[in-house]
């Protein structure tokens, strides 16, 4: 065979092997894709739930639907950016964490529906009209996780009892979270007569930095605000706050399964299950506007009594009775 004819072989074979594909593209029965965007970094256990709940409204991921994922990598910047991605892929449902990310979805379109997970209010943030009837494009589930600031450290309270300064982690680039935790923090510390110090971080040098900073100032207790890059943190914290011996309370349980002392609220794999499930209904026909946004109905208080010995602290028998688990 001279090499000529060879060549020409070669690109025959390129281009049969093309045509399935092709033809199979042009099938009107194509998959629905859904787009994910999250403001953090990948999480095995965020997407574990939300495909739970995606497989409860008869999806599963491959099979019948496909998942586009956007992480965002704690850049707050990117998510325009990603979002616009998502929308000019017109994928069927856009799936957003968090209330900049919900933001940047309401903005980046008014056709796409968009299915949120958010700690704030959604009615205050201006996302929908009200949680019964959301009437736009938009609709999820509101973690509830900014109200029970106060109900935190209250908890905080009953395990170190004698604790006078506090310490307050949040992240300001979620500003919105960051305001209304600082807002009740101060007027609950305030009862206890506690003084507070307000730690901000949006990096992780940024943590560290703040923990340096603490050597000098030993406050009693720590208490840590709510969001993706907080979550994203965890170890990081956990770790910091043991190495400094400083009790602190949490929003949720995956910071006591890492070492951490104490969590108490919604469930956030409650939330992403039923994102999933309303982004599966959404593929099924329903309309956003009219899927109520879901609210917590379940708080989990969770104790991790390893760390609670390390600290030298007894936790009152009243903080065992009501814990949902207790890490030993």
């Amino acid at each position: 065979m001279s090499h000529m004819k060879r060549r020409g072989f070669i690109v025959l074979i390129g281009g049969a092997a093309a045509w399935p594909l092709a033809a199979r593209a042009q099938q009107p029965r194509a998959m629905p894709v859904i787009g994910f965007l999250h403001p953090g970094s990948f999480d095995a256990y965020r997407l574990r739930a939300f495909r739970q709940g995606l497989k409860d409204a008869g999806f599963v991921e491959g099979e019948n639907v496909a998942i586009e994922y956007r992480w965002a990598d704690n850049q707050a910047d990117r998510l325009p950016e990603l979002a616009a991605e998502l929308v000019g892929r017109k994928v069927a449902v856009l799936v957003v964490t968090g209330a900049p990310t919900t933001l940047v979805a309401k903005a980046a379109t008014r056709t796409i529906p968009v299915v949120f997970m958010v700690a704030d209010d959604p009615v205050r943030m201006g996302v929908v009209a009200s949680l019964a009837r959301p009437g736009g494009n938009l609709t999820g589930f509101n973690v509830l996780a900014v109200e029970l600031n106060a109900k935190r450290l209250e908890l905080l309270h009953d395990l170190v009892p004698g604790a006078t300064r506090l310490a307050v982690l949040v992240n300001p680039a979620d500003a919105a979270s960051a305001d209304a935790i600082l807002r009740d923090v101060e007027v609950a510390a305030r009862a206890m007569a506690m003084q507070i110090r307000v730690l901000n971080a949006t990096t992780l040098h940024e943590i560290d930095a703040a923990f340096a900073g603490l050597v000098h100032e030993r406050p009693d207790a720590l208490f840590v605000g709510t969001g993706p890059f907080l979550t994203d943190r965890r170890v990081q914290l956990a770790q910091l706050t043991a190495r400094h011996g400083i009790p602190a309370i949490y929003m949720d349980r995956q910071f006591p399964e890492v070492g951490g002392l104490l969590s108490y609220g919604a469930s956030l794999a409650d939330g992403y299950r039923h994102i999933g499930t309303y982004a599966g209904r959404i593929l099924k026909g329903a309309k956003p506007g009219d899927l109520p946004v879901m609210q917590s109905t379940k708080f989990e208080l969770v104790i991790n009594l390893n760390t609670a010995r390390a600290l030298g602290l007894t936790v009152p028998a009243t903080l065992l009775t009501i814990a949902d688990e207790v890490i030993d």
